[in-house]
């Protein structure tokens, strides 16, 4: 069983105005920079073995504390992008309601199910990233794993791996912090007897906590 540490990059100058930034490369802002110093500062006594990033320029610059306060390599796995939100991409909620109203209400509905055109659903993206973290469990079965993702990607996989419906993301999981640390083990073989087809597929030891306060 692998320690995945995952968390969402540093605030991006689009996060104030909650534009969409799914594949576009957003750049950090000076308080995201610091978040990603944070982030880095934690990773010292983290014990991790490997360091993945996704290829946006916003995970790799909020990695890259990390990778200095340890020493490791950044790795870096396309795989792990954030969601292709196609039109959608630069907008806010209230111009994708009045510029698309049918298409934001599908998505609403269904947010990984129903992509925005031009865009990926989430489980398209759910099903280049588990593989992923499979090759990682992989090459570290022991070991500690920090990921710097994406909101959207981020609580995806989540909901999948905790056996929850990934279409309820946004109303199970409506705010993930910027550089906060969710800590779980995968895969985990449920210890219980209470069983059912979605079981969830990883133990959850920590939720989007901060990383001044997150434990290692």
């Amino acid at each position: 069983m692998t320690t995945f540490f995952l968390a969402r990059h540093g605030e991006t100058v689009w996060h104030a105005e909650h534009r969409y930034a799914g594949n576009s490369d957003v750049a950090l802002t000076r308080h995201g920079l610091g978040q990603a110093a944070a982030l880095g500062a934690w990773a010292v006594d983290a014990r991790l073995d490997a360091i993945v990033a996704s290829p946006l320029s916003r995970a790799q610059r909020s990695a890259a504390p990390a990778v200095e306060t340890t020493g490791l390599e950044l790795r870096t796995e396309p795989r792990l992008v954030e969601v292709d939100f196609g039109v959608a991409e630069g907008l806010t909620p209230d111009e994708l309601a009045e510029r698309f109203p049918a298409e934001w209400a599908a998505f609403c509905r269904a947010p990984a199910s129903n992509p925005f055109p031009g865009g990926e659903s989430g489980r398209a993206g759910l099903a280049r990233a588990l593989p992923a973290l499979d090759e990682l469990v992989q090459e570290f079965p022991d070991g500690r794993v920090l990921i710097v993702a994406h909101a959207t990607l981020i609580r995806l996989l989540f909901c999948e791996l905790a056996g929850m419906d990934p279409d309820g993301y946004r109303d199970l999981l409506p705010v993930l912090g910027n550089c906060n640390v969710t800590t779980i083990v995968y895969p985990w073989s449920m210890e219980s007897s209470a069983r059912h087809p979605n079981h969830p597929r990883m133990r959850l030891l920590g939720f989007d906590v901060p990383p001044d306060r997150a434990t290692t």
